[in-house]
């Protein structure tokens, strides 16, 4: 898969100089020519690196950079910052904005793509990643699952996906429900952080699936956050009719009509509080059926494991 890297700046000619240079390496290269169109293709696919000029117009770099730092879904998104000049002041407004490194133009090529193997390498983790919504994807998974296990502490795996979004893909298309995959995503990661712990993990599975580590005494409060603010949210996900109507209509395979009600979330939360759990696949078992029941009601919901070994 190739590096797909964002050029910002408002200079066509240094743009053209920064295209050859990283045609060398085989990097993917995608062109903005101010602050605003930058942020509007970072939100809109996914990157590997940003390179961004600290003056621009619309919105210079320190302001994009600030907004992109501050996304949780995009925190993770490394950005050098080309400035014009050498002057300390400039450097340091950068790398406290949140970019990852710098480089003075005019630079010189092979400075360049070193700091960009440099800074892909330091952001590299030993997982691979879910291209769309860029977390954590079931290599890292498993991985946080089995020390789960061989670490003899307490934790809760939370299990999440949504409901009826088969039917929401096939009115809306792939494009928006990829929109409602992001923003779970988003919903799922400010939850943990608001209620969680410091350790806690959130990876997607795929698809509309997804997985939350924590400890017990923090998933209920972090279910609770999840499945209010997707309630919230959800609405804005359908046209104005669908939304006032409170269902899109669709068809099963006899091709019988049906009334499909809006998005929710459903969550199966699996502890070893009162049972002993030792391999990973048992997790997954329970977490299936927990979210199963956690179905059964029409709206979003969770259902926490409490039954102990037979």
């Amino acid at each position: 898969m190739n590096i797909r890297i964002l050029i910002a700046d408002d200079d066509p000619d240094i743009r053209d100089v920064l295209k050859i240079t990283l045609a060398e390496e085989n990097y993917e290269t995608i062109e903005a020519k101010n602050g605003e169109e930058a942020l509007e293709i970072i939100r809109s696919r996914p990157l590997d690196l940003v390179l961004l000029d600290y003056k621009m117009p619309k919105m210079d770099g320190l302001q994009v950079c600030d907004l992109i730092k501050k996304d949780l879904l995009l925190a993770h998104l490394p950005i050098i910052m080309v400035t014009g000049k050498g002057e300390i002041s400039d450097k340091i407004d950068g790398i406290d904005s949140g970019a990852d490194d710098y480089i003075v133009k005019p630079f010189e090529p092979k400075e360049l793509l070193a700091r960009i193997r440099m800074v892909l390498r330091r952001t590299k983790r030993d997982l691979e990643a879910n291209p769309l919504t860029r977390l954590p994807g079931n290599i890292a998974i498993l991985n946080e699952l089995s020390n789960c296990i061989e670490s003899k502490k307490l934790y809760a795996v939370c299990y999440v996906d949504l409901d009826k979004f088969k039917a929401y893909n096939d009115k809306y298309g792939f494009e928006h429900g990829d929109d409602v995959i992001r923003e779970t995503a988003r919903i799922l990661l400010a939850a943990t952080k608001e209620y969680g712990n410091e350790q806690d993990f959130v990876g997607h599975i795929g698809g509309d699936d997804f997985v939350v580590i924590t400890t017990p005494n923090s998933a209920d409060k972090i279910c609770e956050k999840i499945t209010h603010d997707f309630d919230k949210i959800s609405p804005s996900f359908y046209n104005k009719e669908d939304r006032e109507s409170g269902f899109i209509v669709g068809y099963d395979r006899q091709k019988q009509i049906h009334k499909i009600r809006l998005l929710s979330v459903s969550i199966g939360v699996v502890t070893n509080e009162t049972r002993n759990i030792t391999h990973v696949a048992q997790i997954g078992e329970i977490g299936a059926e927990l979210k199963k029941l956690a179905k059964n009601v029409e709206k979003s919901n969770y259902v926490k494991d409490k039954r102990q070994n037979k």
